[in-house]
C-alpha cells in the first residue's frame, strides 16, 4: 500500500470495517475483460482465514466465471464523506476499505449453501437462526471466497 499511514492491520479494525459494509463487488478476468459483479455478501473467520459467502442465480456469467475457477479481486467501502476545499485539487473523500484477492468455489452440498446463506442473513440482520426451505436451497447458487490477499485502509 502507498499510503502506509492509512493502512489499518488490526485484524479486529479491519472485521469492523467488513461488518459496516453493506457491499462488495467481485472482480473477475474474462477473457481478457473485466467483469465485476455488487453482491451481498456474509462474512466469517473459520481455520484462520478470512471467507465472504454470496448467492445468486444459479445460472449465467458470474456461473461460468466462478467455474472456471481463476483468482477474483474483492472490494468493500463505507462510510464515504466528500471533503470540500477552496480549489479543486484539495478535494479528498473520507472513507474506510477492504480489498484484496482470493478463490471462488460454488457451495454443492445442502448443508453448506445453508451455512452461507445464514451467515449472509446474519451479516444485514444481526440473527443466526433462519431456516430455509430445500426447494429454495435446491435452487439458489452459493458460493464461497476464501481470501489470499487483503489490504484495509482508512482515511479520515
Amino acid at each position: 500500500m502507498r499510503r502506509t499511514d492509512r493502512e489499518v492491520t488490526d485484524s479486529e479494525k479491519i472485521r469492523d470495517v467488513i461488518t459496516a459494509c453493506h457491499c462488495c463487488r467481485l472482480g473477475f478476468s474474462d477473457q481478457g475483460q473485466v467483469y465485476i459483479v455488487p453482491l451481498n455478501f456474509g462474512y466469517e473467520e473459520a481455520d484462520g482465514r478470512r471467507i465472504f459467502y454470496f448467492h445468486g442465480a444459479p445460472e449465467g456469467r458470474k456461473i461460468q466465471l466462478i467455474r472456471a475457477g481463476n483468482p477474483v479481486g474483492f472490494e468493500l467501502d463505507t462510510d464515504y464523506q466528500l471533503k470540500e476545499a477552496p480549489e479543486a485539487c484539495g478535494y479528498s473523500a473520507r472513507f474506510r476499505s477492504v480489498i484484496g484477492t482470493g478463490r471462488v468455489s460454488l457451495l454443492e452440498e445442502p448443508e453448506e449453501k445453508i451455512h452461507a446463506l445464514r451467515c449472509i442473513m446474519e451479516h444485514y440482520t444481526g440473527r443466526k437462526d433462519w431456516e430455509f426451505p430445500a426447494v429454495a436451497v435446491e435452487k439458489t447458487a452459493a458460493f464461497r471466497l476464501v481470501v489470499e490477499e487483503l489490504s484495509c485502509k482508512e482515511h479520515d
